[in-house]
C-alpha cells in the first residue's frame, strides 16, 4: 500500500516530469475587450499577479513568471460557442490541499462554478470569466495511480466529492495563486477530431495519450495531455475569421528538437518568432507559438 509519504514523492516526481516534458504550455494569450474587468476577475477570484503592463496588455502570471496575457481590442466581436478556439485554459495547482483551500475560498466568495470532474488523473473544478473564456482549476493525482489500458491512460469525467476536496486543505487557507502553480494544459475547440491528431501529433509532435467521446488528448514526457481537442460544441467548424475575443495566442515551451523538427516538417507554413521560435496556425486559424526551452 502507497503511504503519504510514497505519494507525496510521487507528486514531486510528476511536477518535475511535467517541467521536462518535451513540450509544455508555456503563455497563453487572450483577446478581451474589457480589459481590466477581465484582469480584475483572474486577480481577484484566480489570485493571479500582475507582472507587467502598457500598451493595450497586462500580463498576468504567479512570481514573477508571465502565464497569461490579455490584449485589449473593444472592436473585437464576441468569440462563438460554436467556433473553433479556446475550450479552456488549465491551471495546475501543486497539490490536492491548494485545490481545497481555492475551492473553500470560492465557496465563501460566491464563485459561480460551471462543473466539477473527478477525471481519474485528476480533481478538476471549471468556471468562465467575464468574456465567457473557460476555465479550468485542478490538481494531479500521483503518476503511480494512473490507470492504463491499451497504451492509453484512463480518463473519464466522474463526479467529485466536493466537501471531501475541501476538507483536504485541513488549515490552509486560499490567498494567491502558488509560486509554483502553471498551466498545466490547454483544451481546444476544433472542427475535426482526425484532423486535429494529424495536426498536433504528426505535425507539432504530442503522443495521442487518450480518446474520448468527441475528443482526444495530446501529451508530451508521459503526462495526461498538455493540450486537448474536442468538437463537442464545434464540429464542422471552420478556420477562424475576423478579429474575435478568445484565444489569441498558445505558446509551447519545447525543447530544441522538437523546434527543428517543427520548422522542417511547416517550412511553407511557418513564420519566425522571437525568442529563437517559430509561430504555425493549426488548422482553424489558431496562432501556435513553439519557443526552445
Amino acid at each position: 500500500m502507497a503511504t503519504a509519504a510514497s505519494l507525496t514523492a510521487s507528486a514531486d516526481d510528476l511536477d518535475l516530469a511535467l517541467q521536462a516534458a518535451p513540450h509544455r504550455i508555456g503563455e497563453v494569450a487572450l483577446i478581451v475587450r474589457d480589459i481590466e474587468a477581465v484582469s480584475g476577475f483572474y486577480r481577484s477570484v484566480l489570485g493571479l499577479q500582475v507582472v507587467e503592463s502598457g500598451r493595450g496588455k497586462i500580463r498576468l502570471g504567479a512570481g514573477g513568471s508571465v502565464l497569461l496575457e490579455l490584449r485589449h481590442d473593444p472592436d473585437a466581436r464576441l468569440h462563438s460557442r460554436r467556433e473553433a478556439g479556446l475550450f479552456h485554459t488549465a491551471f495546475l495547482l501543486p497539490g490536492r490541499e491548494e485545490l481545497g483551500a481555492w475551492l473553500a475560498f470560492a465557496a465563501r466568495e460566491g464563485v459561480q462554478l460551471t462543473g466539477a470532474a473527478d477525471h481519474l488523473v485528476s480533481e478538476a473544478v471549471y468556471l468562465r470569466d467575464p468574456e465567457g473564456n473557460g476555465i479550468e482549476i485542478y490538481a494531479d493525482r500521483p503518476r503511480a495511480a494512473w490507470r492504463r489500458t491499451g497504451g492509453m491512460i484512463e480518463m473519464t469525467s466522474d463526479p467529485l466529492d466536493l466537501n471531501d476536496l475541501m476538507a483536504a486543505a485541513r488549515t490552509r487557507a486560499w490567498s494567491a495563486f502558488p509560486e509554483d502553480g502553471v498551466i498545466g494544459h490547454v483544451h481546444l475547440q476544433v472542427g475535426d477530431i482526425a484532423a486535429a491528431e494529424a495536426f498536433y501529433g504528426d505535425v507539432l509532435g504530442f503522443d495521442i495519450t487518450c480518446r474520448y467521446r468527441g475528443a482526444s488528448f495530446h501529451g508530451s514526457g508521459g503526462y495526461h495531455h498538455q493540450l486537448a481537442t474536442n468538437v463537442w460544441n464545434s464540429r464542422g467548424a471552420a478556420e477562424r475569421a475576423g478579429r474575435t475575443t478568445g484565444l489569441g495566442e498558445l505558446e509551447l515551451v519545447v525543447h530544441h528538437e522538437v523546434l527543428e523538427t517543427v520548422r522542417a516538417r511547416t517550412a511553407s507554413g511557418m513564420r519566425e518568432a522571437a525568442p529563437p521560435g517559430l509561430s504555425v496556425q493549426d488548422p482553424w486559424g489558431t496562432l501556435i507559438t513553439l519557443r526552445s526551452g
